[in-house]
């Protein structure tokens, strides 16, 4: 039997813990806070953040990252992506020489500007066929009741992939296996960031030509990153650039959509962050996302604007109007 341990008790970590369970996996779920980890145990229920999703007996609630990374095939990480460096470097001791290590996570480390993948190959020590990442169109409360799904699993290392494939597909969870794992990375991490636009323009009331051209030409930003960075273009055009983006920008389960209407609405970034008692992954990284794109010479001005309004408390009216404003150009 295939053995996973998956690392955090969120929104996220905690429904791919079922997924696992249910293709047939032993798994171990680890989190932090100890109280929580035994509520789960006792109820099969995580009633802070989906407390509707009873989990399967295969999944076994513990603090002890030891005991969870024993003997286990793949390490399934699902914390914020800006503690993942300091969690990492925590459980390096107790990896063990085979497993591989699966990212959950959509984000820019700050300051550095690494991907998850480049974070967890440089903390871990690990080469890149044991350095996975998962992606695509997945909102939890949706994946929670079991209803369909696709995503991409992607590594270097193809027969990795597909091992991790078979690990978690179900009959309402389809992986589709990729070796793009920049372009995958990248298409999960940006669209955060594009989202937080999409839903600023709901906030303000504009209609669905403005939300269309925001996503379109966010695609377009996310794919231009992407090839600078060697990316394959091809990627952003599948589920995990694509199909991602338009889940994240449409749905109001999406937390960073939420997030943006609110500040839409004229909320500051603390009025929102004291609202919905959690912050959206694209609000920490927009400004590495930014910082990344600088960088490499990619102009990136959607995500410009997101920062101007998160970071710098710009009205999004006149970030809208700046947007609007810019010299035209051909649509590439």
């Amino acid at each position: 039997m295939t053995r996973c341990a998956v690392f955090g008790t969120g929104s996220w970590g905690t429904p791919f813990a079922m997924i696992l369970a249910d293709a047939g996996c032993e798994v171990a779920l680890w989190g932090r806070r100890r109280e929580l980890v035994e509520r789960i145990a006792a109820t099969r229920t995580n009633p802070e953040y989906l407390p509707g999703l009873v989990l399967p007996d295969a999944v076994r609630p513990t603090t002890d990252a030891a005991a969870a990374l024993a003997g286990a095939d793949f390490a399934v990480l699902a914390v914020p992506s800006q503690t993942l460096r300091e969690n990492l470097a925590a459980w390096k001791p107790l990896i063990g020489p085979r497993t591989v290590l699966v990212s959950l996570m959509k984000g820019i480390e700050l300051g550095t500007v690494k991907r998850m993948t480049e974070v967890i190959r440089e903390v871990a020590g690990v080469g890149p066929e044991r350095v996975a990442v998962v992606s695509g169109p997945n909102l939890a409360p949706e994946i929670a009741k079991r209803q369909p799904a696709a995503s991409v699993v992607a590594c270097e290392d193809e027969a990795v992939a597909k091992r991790f494939q078979q690990a978690c597909h179900t009959p309402y969870f389809r992986p589709y296996t990729n070796t793009d794992v920049i372009g995958c990375e990248l298409g999960g991490a940006v669209k955060n960031v594009i989202g937080l636009a999409v839903g600023m323009a709901d906030g303000m009331g504009l209609g669905d030509n403005t939300k269309a051209t925001l996503m379109t030409r966010g695609l377009a930003e996310i794919t231009r990153l992407g090839e600078r960075l060697g990316a394959d273009p091809h990627t952003f055009a599948g589920l995990a650039g694509m199909g991602d983006l338009v889940a994240t920008c449409s749905s109001p389960l999406s937390r960073n959509h939420t997030f943006g209407v609110n500040l839409g609405k004229g909320m500051t970034l603390e009025q929102v962050i004291a609202a919905t008692k959690q912050t959206a992954e694209g609000v920490k990284s927009c400004e590495s996302v930014l910082d990344l794109a600088r960088r490499n010479g990619v102009d990136m001005p959607i995500v410009a604007a997101v920062v101007d309004v998160v970071h710098n408390g710009r009205p999004t009216q006149q970030v809208l109007k700046d947007l609007m404003s810019r010299s035209a150009k051909s649509e590439r």
